[in-house]
């Protein structure tokens, strides 16, 4: 599926999967069990990926870093003023594609602050923020490849990432038009990348966003290249418990601010256009879908005149 032809309805989706309905049992300070924890152990635990630039990685001393933690820090201190606790610490635990879900409906991070597609089914289970940004899969091969679609890559191996959903759309793919994949999952993405840079995949498939910052980050611009259609359409949010309807309100009260704040178009600057701290620049502009997203997100008297 064309990202182009995606967009109205996967912002429509994107939007409702913001949880806003669902009753929760509250705490002994009528606080939602999340924000009621958070308070009883002054920490929230954010869930950050080690190979995600520019949302979630690790900078050169090994310390979490990325557009996705940003967003993710900026919600911390709206937990802050929720539960009346300003100086909150921040402990950052590391996720992977395949058990990021399940740490946060298992109660092990609080936010999911990486690069994780909100969709409906993952919408069951647990809810998303606002849009953060918008991707889509597609394929990095080598410079010298003669591949230009996923049908050029009939009966050869092609590596995806463990739990994403760029393997559901390969697998899609594959059976749709009988390509006789060699579909092979790796843990995290720099593992991906590394089966493709050692020669044992013909192409990595994965968000377009992720394969550009990985060869940005690996500086590889001379030995590999992304191409293809978009094979799906994938709006990412910062992920978090469902049925908090409380918690909910506070990370949508942070976009809000951030957005009337002026703060979300110039932190993707800082993150997609300006380069990274770990080097790299991946001059990424802000597409008009995202954009059109944070201005709804500004709730100033000016915005509304």
């Amino acid at each position: 599926m064309r990202l182009s032809t995606a967009i109205s309805g996967g912002l429509l989706l994107a939007a409702c999967l913001l949880v806003t309905g669902a009753s929760a049992q509250t705490g002994s300070e009528g606080l939602s069990p999340t924000l009621s924890a958070i308070k009883s152990r002054h920490t929230v635990r954010l869930g950050y990926r080690e190979s995600s630039p520019p949302f979630s990685f690790l900078d050169q001393s090994g310390r979490p870093i990325g557009y996705s933690l940003e967003l993710c820090e900026a919600i911390v201190e709206e937990i802050g003023v929720e539960v009346d606790d300003p100086n909150l610490k921040i402990d950052y635990v590391k996720v992977t594609s395949d058990d990021r879900i399940d740490a946060v409906l298992q109660n092990k991070i609080d936010l999911e602050c990486g690069s994780t597609t909100a969709n409906a089914e993952r919408g069951k289970r647990v809810a998303f923020s606002p849009l953060i940004f918008v991707a889509g899969t597609k394929l990095m091969v080598p410079k010298a490849s003669k591949v230009q679609s996923l049908t050029d890559l009939k009966g050869k191996t092609v590596v995806v990432t463990k739990g994403t959903t760029n393997e559901q759309a390969i697998q899609a793919a594959d059976k749709k038009s009988s390509l006789g994949l060699n579909i092979v999952a790796s843990p995290d993405h720099e593992q991906s990348y590394q089966m493709l840079a050692d020669g044992k995949a013909d192409a990595f498939a994965t968000d377009d966003i992720l394969l550009s910052g990985l060869i940005a980050r690996h500086k590889a611009q001379d030995k590999f290249r992304v191409t293809g259609d978009y094979l799906s359409y994938d709006p990412y949010g910062i992920m978090f418990r469902k049925g908090e309807p409380q918690l909910s309100a506070v990370v949508d009260r942070t976009f809000r601010k951030l957005g009337s704040n002026q703060d979300l178009i110039p932190l993707y600057n800082k993150w997609f256009i300006a380069r990274l701290p770990t080097g790299e620049r991946l001059n990424v502009p802000i597409s008009l879908q995202l954009e059109e997203a944070f201005k709804a997100m500004d709730d100033s008297a000016s915005a509304n005149n």
